[in-house]
């Protein structure tokens, strides 16, 4: 009698640290577990709405003044539909929206926005790829970020010629754990792969690591772009790794893959 195949997409028992902030992260969480892994959630990044100020009220006012609006993140997205659902009671025609990837797509589509984004890739070099966004001069554009986000995608449309407009509506911090705290994830759990979805959670990765004095070089790192996997091994770690899109079910896909030893088509080892 032929013995069955396993699983490819089942993780049984294999542990799981995820760094991302919340909510994504214990929603993420849950889908390993789903897979069968031991999943933990350690979030090096918390986010917070900043308070209003007359110039973020002013630029809200202004939005049909503006040719296109770009958000960075889901978060972003849901911070703005939250501020034009006060000040703008039907969202102005003729705008161009953009998102930096499929999830912020998602929680701007369903306001019924048509949303212009990557066909590949999710950051924001696919996103300055656009055809769209290659011909700007004189144009103005709404960012829509957190508070000192990264400044690639402001400066590469200033340089274009476009008029461009911050506003931040979030700002991030580093959170603090008890050491005991960082004992358990970190050297009693002995995590097998770490989920670290931005260039700013994986520095606040390495900080930690260096204060605590764990090691978790060797292990399996997602990662979300070959910029931050550069940024990894510069650090030192060993196996930095970029899944399929940043959706849950592929990053599942992809920690699976590497850990069951299949590499090919899930994600891409850096």
């Amino acid at each position: 009698m032929a013995t069955p195949h396993a699983d490819p997409l089942r993780i049984d028992g294999r542990r799981i640290l995820i760094c991302r902030p919340e909510p994504e992260a214990s929603r993420l969480a849950q889908c390993f577990r789903a897979a069968g892994a031991e999943a933990r959630v350690l979030s090096l990044i918390e986010r917070e709405p900043l308070p209003e100020t007359p110039e973020r009220r002013a630029l809200i006012l202004d939005l049909d003044h503006f040719s296109h609006i770009i958000t960075v993140s889901p978060y972003a997205a849901r911070l703005l539909l939250d501020e034009l659902d006060i000040w703008w009671p039907q969202i102005p025609a003729g705008i161009r929206w953009y998102a930096v990837g499929a999830g912020t797509a998602a929680v701007l589509a369903d306001q019924g926005l048509s949303i212009r984004k990557p066909a590949c890739g999710w950051t924001s070099e696919a996103l300055l790829a656009l055809p769209s966004l290659a011909q700007v001069k004189g144009e103005r554009i709404l960012l829509v970020r957190g508070e000192n986000g990264r400044e690639l995608i402001r400066e590469t449309l200033e340089a274009r010629g476009a008029r461009v407009s911050l506003l931040p509506l979030y700002r991030r911090m580093t959170p603090t754990y008890k050491p005991g705290h960082i004992k358990n994830l970190l050297g009693d759990f002995a995590p097998e792969a770490v989920i670290t979805l931005s260039g700013e959670t994986l520095n606040n990765l390495i900080a930690l690591c260096a204060n605590s004095g764990h090691n978790l070089y060797d292990r399996l790192l997602i990662v979300p772009a070959d910029r931050v996997a550069e940024q990894a091994r510069a650090a030192g770690f060993e196996n930095p790794c970029i899944p399929g899109s940043l959706a849950d079910n592929d990053i599942v896909a992809t920690v699976a893959a590497q850990l069951n030893g299949q590499n090919g088509g899930s994600g891409k080892a850096k």
